[in-house]
């Protein structure tokens, strides 16, 4: 096969990158979100920690009332859960702009962190993360994949769907 015609089979079958020319917070704007407003600590601790090159995130879930509320698998369907992880992660992309002033600022997602409310027999534990994980490939491209686990929670706070942690590394200097 011709070289040419090789590499063209490549990059047609690669995954979509994310223009490097562009903002995050374009990139978001261009594919129809709107980052919430920052959520505010309610009890003994902060949403986010800095040290270093790293953003270390608390659970999040989501910022704006009505909440997605139940089990996934019992209450709620797999699309009602990927979308409150999508929910969640625009609500965690506000928190880092808060945090580090913009969102170009981010190298790389390094861990994540997926708890989902859950029915006892529900397995697609994953696919609702690919609500938030989708959503970090827009903002970040390859950037946005990091170490993730995908867990079943017998309850969460307040009763919400999903509940999400990560660990974000920094550009040096940012």
């Amino acid at each position: 096969m011709p070289r040419i015609l090789l590499l063209g089979l490549l990059i047609l079958s690669a995954p979509a990158m994310a223009n490097p020319s562009e903002t995050p917070e374009a990139r978001l704007a261009a594919a129809g979100y709107t980052l919430p407003v920052p959520p505010k600590p309610v009890a003994t601790y902060v949403t986010s920690v800095r040290t270093g090159n790293l953003l270390f995130l608390s659970g999040h879930g989501e910022c704006n009332e009505p909440y997605t509320r139940g089990k996934v698998g019992g209450d709620l369907t797999l699309e009602q859960g990927v979308r409150s992880a999508e929910k969640v992660g625009l609500c965690m992309l506000a928190t880092i702009k808060a945090a580090v002033g913009e969102l170009s600022r981010v190298k790389r997602f390094v861990r994540i962190l997926g708890m989902v409310q859950s029915t006892e027999d529900f397995k697609d534990h994953p696919k609702v993360m690919n609500g938030f994980s989708d959503l970090m490939v827009v903002a970040f491209g390859e950037g946005g994949r990091g170490a993730r686990s995908a867990v079943g929670m017998q309850s969460l706070p307040s009763n919400i769907a999903v509940e999400i942690e990560a660990t974000v590394e920094l550009h040096d200097g940012a």
